[in-house]
Formats: C-alpha cells, structure tokens, sequence
C-alpha cells in the first residue's frame, strides 16, 4: 500500500503550530476509518506490504513540489530509520486506529502546515497545496496494486474497486477532499497518466533514492549492526534500488526513465513466487505488524 513521503518528514526543532493547512478545513473533522474485516484491513499490516514502500516514496517524490519539499525539511537522509518507523506507525493508525485515525490526520497537517519554499524551477511550493498533497497518498493505490501482481492474489474488479473507496476514506482522514482526488477507479486512471505525462520527473530526491550507492546510516542503538554495516549498508542499497525501481508501475518507471532490465524483471518474479508462497502460511503474529496484529485481534468482526 502506500505510502508516504511528506509524513514525518520535518527536522527536529521545526515549529508544529495549531490549525490546518489552508483549504483544509471544510471537511468532515472526524471521517471514519476504513472498516474491520476491509481489503485495507486484510492488506495494509501484512509484512507484505512494506516491499511496495520503497517504490511508492519514489514516486511521490517525483512531483516537484514533493520532491523540493522533502529535498529541503526531510530527515530522510539523516535519520531514516527514524522517520521511517514515525511513518509507518502513522500509517497503520489510518487503517487499524479507530477514533484515533482522524486525531492523526489532523495531527499530520499541522506538521505540514509551515512546509513550504521554492523548488528547482523557482516555483513556490506549500506541502498542503491540494494538487501535490493529493498526490501524495494517490500513489499509495497504483503501486499496492502493482505489488501485489507479484506478492499475492492479483485483486479482482470488485476488490480492486472495494481498495479504491477505502483509499478515498484514509485520504479523507488526511484531509483531502473528495475534489481533489478521483472518485473512482475509471476516473483514476486519466488523472494518473496526465500526471505521470506533465507533472513528475527525476530530481536530487529520486536520484538519491535509486542509487545503488546511497548513504544510509546505521541503525542507531545497535552495537553489533554497527560494526557490520560497512559490509551490510551496501547489500542493503542495492536491495533497495532494486524494490524501488521494480514495483514501480511500467508507465511511471518509463516516466522517469528509469532502467530496468529483463534479467532484473526474471530476478524479481523469481524472488516474488518465495514471498508469495511463504507469507499466507505464516501465522498471523509474524504475518502482520504488531499493531495491525492487535487491532484484528480487538475487532469484533474479521
């Protein structure tokens, strides 16, 4: 599923000041939840779904005003494991948080109220500008499906269109309005391309996230990790490049120009038919994200 890009992405020391974001504020204050026993609540905690992330950051970062926004106020590059971890944790409250889902969204748009400069092109940006904010949780949809070609079942329409309508319900959480998101899986696809067509490119950000050679700290409070990571920080790199680039959709892989090879599609199916295969039999403590876990666990219907 998605993900997130502009999510916890402030430095420490960043003012987080009250209120929402300019044209945020007619709407529902408190939208419910995507419902217990949804396509959300089957898919958004399965450890699956966190091979699809690296892929997703990519492309939201591909949006300029995205990209600029993260190149100049993220903590991507200086603490990822932090933020990170911030992030997914925020993600799993918009799904499996109950009444605490909508208090994160409004919580999330006061982080990003005062995210704003200028990008490459000289063009100002705001992190709550409704076409790039949108953007941003919008492409939690093409690349989960994408994923998912690979790592389980592929959905069928009336699932597919059943993921749609949540996505919608967590992107009401965040604040979008319905007027800046398509409606439908129909609609989706013309907004998608003509975004992919006019909108998204490679910038420092994108570069940066599909090197085979990009900095990664240790993870911090690891002793035994910190003496192996200048062997392990490299495999990690590739690894990640390799996720990034290979769970993009085609059409916004090619959007950005980004390579990929035949010998590396066969090295993804290979790898993919082991996931697919192991993760359904796992038992449900190992195949979902301890909160995820519990909340299933507290629902009254699965």
């Amino acid at each position: 599923m998605d993900i997130v890009c502009l999510t916890h992405t402030v430095r420490p020391g960043t003012r987080h000041p009250a209120g929402s974001g300019s044209g945020m504020k007619q709407h529902d204050p408190d939208p419910p939840p995507p419902p217990p026993g949804g396509v959300l609540w089957e898919t958004a905690g399965d450890i699956r779904s966190l091979l699809a992330l690296p892929a997703a950051f990519v492309l939201q970062v591909a949006h300029p005003a995205v990209g600029a926004g993260v190149d100049d106020h993220s903590v991507f590059r200086t603490d990822p494991w932090g933020r990170g971890e911030r992030s997914l944790t925020s993600v799993l409250l918009w799904v499996y948080g109950g009444a605490d889902a909508a208090e994160e969204g409004r919580r999330l748009r006061r982080i990003h109220r005062d995210i704003r400069g200028t990008d490459p092109h000289g063009r100002r940006y705001h992190a709550l500008t409704p076409a790039s904010y949108a953007w941003v949780h919008a492409t939690g949809y093409p690349v989960a499906r994408y994923a998912r070609r690979y790592f389980a079942r592929p959905f069928t329409q009336e699932e597919d269109e059943r993921f749609y309508a949540e996505w919608l319900m967590v992107g009401r959480i965040l604040g979008i309005h319905d007027r800046d998101m398509p409606q439908t899986v129909q609609e989706f696809r013309p907004y998608y391309d003509k975004v992919l067509a006019d909108e998204i490119g490679r910038n420092t950000v994108v570069d940066e996230l599909t090197s085979a050679h990009r900095a990664i700290p240790a993870p911090p409070g690891h002793r035994v990790l910190g003496l192996l990571w200048p062997v392990l920080r490299p495999a990690l790199a590739r690894t990640l490049r390799f996720l990034s680039i290979g769970l993009l959709p085609p059409e916004a892989r090619s959007a950005l120009g980004l390579p990929w090879t035949e010998r590396q599609e066969r090295r993804l199916r290979r790898w993919a038919v082991l996931v697919r295969w192991l993760v359904p039999r796992l038992p449900e403590r190992l195949r979902y994200l301890p909160y995820a876990r519990r909340a299933r666990a507290a629902a009254p219907h699965r």
